[in-house]
């Protein structure tokens, strides 16, 4: 790891959060206390980062120096807020179209899809905080600059990232095998997000419950599912070319 991909050390850990530097998360060591100690943590719920009790092994394989138990990961992007990006989608004339990662964990597909997010042109991806992959330089390199583009919403858990997407009139669309139809027969072209889970157990069921829409990819072969940034690619693709389709006829009959 870069030493520009972190910090450490109580007071500069605690300085970074109060300037506002994009934190990914915090990694403190399990038995840390004391009172600078709990200062810093309180002031870190405050400013909504993350924190990750680790043992001290893990701290020293990213620096021997005096961390002091305390080690700030950092982030190459700013990550956004759901109930600041939607309304502004919508000041704007957008009709929204996101993709939600949920416990997509490995970083290379998450990488991966924010690069296809970027080429397809869609509006934002959603992660929650915990259990997922998150904007590291590896995702960044994977992403091969895509995820500097599309804004990264980090909420706190998917259940209500996906309540707040459909309150905020956003039809959402699970990718599953589950589903009984195919993805191409669903309607991408209102306000939509969709729903991509982790390849050992798929979106979680209490995602799934609330999903308007459960869409399935054929799969013909002897594989049972694809990869997860292959089978985002299909689906964000697909709203793509219907959404290109719905201009081209407005326009067609506006001729």
């Amino acid at each position: 790891m870069d030493k520009n991909d972190y910090i450490f050390g109580l007071r500069a850990v605690a300085e970074a959060i109060e300037s506002g530097k994009s934190i990914d998360k915090i990694l403190v060591r399990k038995d840390l206390s004391g009172e600078q100690s709990r200062d810093l943590l309180t002031k870190a719920r405050e400013y909504g980062v993350l924190i990750q009790r680790v043992p001290v092994e893990k701290l020293n394989r990213i620096t021997m120096k005096n961390h002091q138990g305390v080690i700030a990961l950092m982030s190459p992007v700013r990550y956004h807020k759901l109930e600041n990006l939607i309304p502004g989608l919508y000041e704007e004339g957008r009709t929204p179209l996101l993709i939600c990662l949920d416990g997509v964990t490995d970083t290379r597909n998450f990488g991966a899809i924010g690069r296809t997010a970027d080429c397809a042109g869609f509006d934002g991806i959603v992660i929650p905080e915990r259990n997922s992959a998150s904007v590291t330089p590896d995702a960044m390199k994977t992403s091969a600059g895509g995820l500097l583009y599309v804004p990264v919403c980090r909420e706190r858990d998917m259940l209500t990232a996906v309540r707040m997407l459909k309150e905020s009139g956003i039809r959402i669309v699970g990718a599953t095998e589950k589903g009984a139809r195919n993805y191409t027969e669903i309607d991408y072209t209102d306000p939509v997000a969709i729903v991509m889970g982790n390849e050992e157990h798929g979106i979680s069921d209490e995602v799934l419950r609330i999903c308007d829409d459960l869409a399935a990819i054929p799969i013909l072969g002897n594989i049972g599912s694809l990869n997860v940034s292959v089978a985002a690619g299909v689906m964000m693709y697909e709203a793509v070319r219907q959404r290109r389709e719905a201009l081209a006829k407005d326009a067609n009959l506006a001729d």
